[in-house]
């Protein structure tokens, strides 16, 4: 529903108020110098606007992860939802005051002592945080507790307008049918294999014209040839020197790392009782049970009950008792923290030994590039300044570490594992650098810095057919054999269905079969013998079966559209050629299973449907009740005051 939206008294107090009313309306129609509209005599406040809209920006900022300016907010529309959510609570608004619903003085001071916001240090509310809080916001405490009543007289007003809307059992039980009725299939996929004859060889004007007629195909994309500088932390690291005491007391710091006692991989499932424990391994060494089919009569998962890798130490009673196994199996009975348990041991991981001398390449090597990066980040202010100061890039390499590199550029090529376009900053920046831009320093996610400057844009150009030759060849033979496959499940199709119709014989020509009777009988001297019967036509190989397929389920190797086009056939025995991700396929409907509609798995998704379907139909009729309320009321609309707080809201 609208509903969803945020109340003015989060907006009102910039994200720091959660009022848990859920209602449509946006309140606060009494501030500000300016009124945009109204309905009836329910004034909307340029204030309230601006608000609005700046919640409206900052709630599509939060959901999409980025920032909008309020040119982008007017041309998406944010500032037409904006007007739609105060219009509609204005409406609820003049309504309930024309019925006179409204509520008491306690519910208003419930909502209000009950904002976390308005609480001091005790937790209780404070009376002095509130008054501050309110006058921080240039709102007085008459207007605010007008709107949280109006906020509550709305709510009321919208329960009582939804509260007999339901989805209808008729349609959710339709629905219901549609989503759980499975199918039976048979699916071939045709390949080139199954042509008569192998694709043609096409000659030199075919394929020049199939190159510009397919010229997208043949197009080198847009090449930006850029010059940069760069400085990595892994460039520096052979300069930098690392004392070994350094390095030993790294080493120490980080000894769990290389020196680690013998564990072992182990999960733990806690009775109530030892004679539970005891009996539930009995059950596990007479084979009526696994300790994962325990664990889920307990409704436990193997995550719920990991223990990861343990020592023996860590283990404690039960230590000995998991270590003694020699492979994978149950330990125990035996006792722990939580009490009496058995033990599944899954793996045995070796003790690890590294002495320092193994591991001091390895740490000198992270050591090294941490300090570097250091040594980075404290000389990019002076790099910055130097490119801020108008030095080129080639001047950068006379000056500082950083190294002169150039690439030629473009989206989607695939990246250099050890170049700079790499790094996901560059190919950002590199997208849109102009040859206007002058070089700035930029930070990569390593640590590392780097500028760049656009010397030339080649333009997106067709490659000349000799370059591209073999290309356009197995284009334009991959094109014909998918047109071919595609003409030849057409005939299968039609094959198929011939195949599947029930008592249709070949038919003898009427005219002809008592003559080619006589003809026989003079040339073998007996009238008696029949005509021979022709030959059986061979049923065409439906393919591979798939039964009870779900609609949305899947067929391993197989693209979806084939799965769903098995649920857009009408009549059982029906085939239809499919076209999927370059692929041709027959399916065949070979049964229609009727939704399963008991259970508690039915039961759960019959609700959901009824719940979906009735969020649905509230929708609409609560769109259709605020518009009548409108209509009703008279609506009024100030277009210069909305366009003077549009320009204003940045």
């Amino acid at each position: 529903m609208r509903g969803k939206g945020k109340s003015t008294i989060v907006w009102l107090l910039m994200g720091m108020l959660v009022l848990g009313l859920g209602g449509f309306g946006v309140t606060n129609f009494s501030g500000g110098s300016a009124d945009i509209g109204a309905v009836g005599d329910v004034e909307i406040s340029a204030q309230d606007y601006a608000r609005t809209l700046r919640a409206e920006m900052q709630d599509f900022s939060a959901r999409t992860g980025r920032q909008i300016s309020a040119a982008e907010a007017k041309a998406i529309g944010v500032d037409q939802a904006a007007l739609a959510r105060l219009y509609t609570a204005a409406a609820l608004e003049a309504e309930a005051n024309r019925l006179g619903v409204s509520v008491g003085d306690q519910a208003v001071a419930e909502q209000i002592t009950g904002i976390a916001a308005f609480r001091g240090l005790n937790g209780q509310f404070d009376r002095a945080i509130y008054a501050d809080a309110l006058r921080r916001e240039g709102i007085r405490e008459a207007e605010f507790e007008h709107d949280l009543r109006m906020d509550m007289a709305r709510l009321i007003l919208q329960d009582a307008a939804l509260a007999g809307v339901s989805a209808p059992e008729p349609v959710v039980a339709q629905t219901q049918g549609w989503l759980l009725e499975t199918r039976d299939i048979h699916w071939r996929e045709l390949t080139a294999e199954d042509l008569p004859a192998p694709v043609a060889t096409p000659d030199e004007p075919t394929l020049q014209a199939w190159h510009k007629a397919n010229a997208d195909r043949f197009t080198a994309p847009e090449i930006r040839r850029i010059t940069y500088v760069w400085l990595t932390p892994e460039m520096l690291e052979g300069e930098v020197e690392v004392d070994e005491a350094a390095l030993r007391e790294l080493y120490q710091d980080r000894i769990e790392e290389f020196q680690q006692p013998e564990r072992r991989m182990v999960e733990r499932l806690v009775f109530p009782t030892m004679a539970a424990a005891e009996e539930a391994k009995a059950r596990i060494d007479r084979g009526e049970i696994t300790f994962e089919q325990l664990a889920a009569e307990r409704g436990l998962t193997l995550a719920d009950i990991d223990l990861g890798e343990v020592s023996q130490a860590e283990l404690g009673a039960a230590g000995e008792a998991v270590f003694a196994l020699e492979e994978p199996g149950v330990a125990g009975p035996a006792g722990s923290d939580l009490g009496p348990a058995l033990f599944s041991m899954n793996a045995i991981l070796e003790p690890l030994d590294i002495p320092f001398e193994e591991a001091r390449d390895d740490l000198r090597l992270e050591a090294a590039v941490d300090r570097a990066r250091r040594q980075i980040e404290e000389r990019s202010g002076e790099f910055a300044d130097l490119l801020a100061g108008g030095a080129a890039l080639e001047d950068m390499v006379q000056d500082t570490p950083m190294q002169l590199g150039r690439i030629d550029w473009s989206q989607g090529a695939e990246a250099d594992p050890n170049g700079i376009d790499a790094y996901p900053e560059f190919r950002q920046r590199a997208a849109q650098l102009t040859e206007k831009d002058f070089p700035e320093l930029f930070e990569t996610g390593d640590g590392g810095v780097f500028a760049m400057r656009l010397d030339e844009i080649e333009p997106p150009a067709l490659i000349p057919f000799e370059e591209v030759r073999e290309r356009v060849a197995e284009d334009w033979a991959r094109n014909e054999t998918h047109r071919l496959l595609l003409a030849l499940a057409e005939e299968r199709r039609v094959e198929a269905e011939a195949a599947a119709e029930t008592g249709i014989e070949p038919a003898p020509t009427a005219a002809t079969a008592p003559v080619a009777q006589a003809l026989g009988a003079a040339a073998t001297g007996t009238g008696t013998d029949s005509p021979a019967p022709a030959a059986e036509k061979p049923v065409p190989d439906p393919g591979t079966p798939a039964t009870n397929l779900a609609r949305g389920g899947f067929i391993n190797g197989v693209p979806q559209d084939v799965v769903a086009q098995a649920f857009e056939i009408a009549e059982e025995g029906a085939t239809e050629v499919v076209d999927a991700e370059n692929r041709v396929f027959l399916v065949t409907l070979d049964r229609i299973r009727p939704a399963e509609t008991e259970g508690d798995e039915a039961a759960q998704i019959r609700e959901g449907i009824s719940a979906r379907l009735a969020d649905s139909l509230r929708q609409d009729v609560f769109d259709y009740f605020t518009r009548a309320l409108q209509a009703q009321a008279g609506v009024t609309l100030n277009q210069t005051a909305v366009d003077a707080v549009n320009a204003q809201v940045q």
